[in-house]
């Protein structure tokens, strides 16, 4: 059973990573408008991701006999700028959601939550992935550039990422 404590911090953190979701979801639309479909096909798996992320954590709260709330989401921006400033911002939510579930982990263990701290272990290696991602997006974005030709080259390097990924995902469902 979850104490109020946890279970509120794990709530905050259900609207964190559905905030992260809705966010993925406006970039995708607004790569999909600057024709940028390599980016927006990776944003779109980035939504659906963290909407994985969002359910895993609601449905451990209802399994530990808690009750799960629906968050409500804050509009998201809509205009990015350049697709540099939009991976700064997404390199940037991540860090934000790396130090959410690093918080959720200390309030584990000042709670003595063992089942909580196992369960947010997954988030743990899930958050340096994914930090590491999108310092490398960005590394790349850096390296290539983003003008009008570079933009194209950005474009095809997140759908080989985006597929890269499609295959691992593939392949990491066959041998569970």
């Amino acid at each position: 059973m979850l104490n109020t404590k946890i279970e509120s911090a794990l709530n905050e953190q259900i609207g964190l990573e559905g905030y992260a979701s809705f966010l993925y979801l406006a970039m995708a639309s607004w790569s999909e408008r600057e024709g940028l479909q390599g980016c927006a096909n990776f944003l779109y798996r980035q939504s659906d991701e963290e909407r994985e992320h969002m359910l895993r954590i609601f449905n451990y709260i209802n399994e530990m006999d808690g009750y799960a709330l629906t968050p409500a989401i804050a509009q998201t921006p809509h205009d990015f700028g350049t697709i540099q400033a939009l991976f700064d911002k997404v390199y940037a939510h991540e860090q934000k959601v790396t130090n959410s579930i690093n918080n959720l982990i200390t309030l584990s263990y000042e709670e003595k939550d063992h089942s909580t701290l196992n369960f947010l272990q997954w988030y743990v290696q899930e958050q340096r992935e994914e930090e590491a991602l999108m310092r490398d997006i960005l590394t790349k974005i850096r390296l290539i550039g983003d003008g009008a030709q570079s933009l194209y080259y950005i474009d095809k390097e997140l759908e080989k990422i985006n597929r890269a990924t499609a295959a691992k995902e593939t392949t990491e469902g066959e041998n569970t």
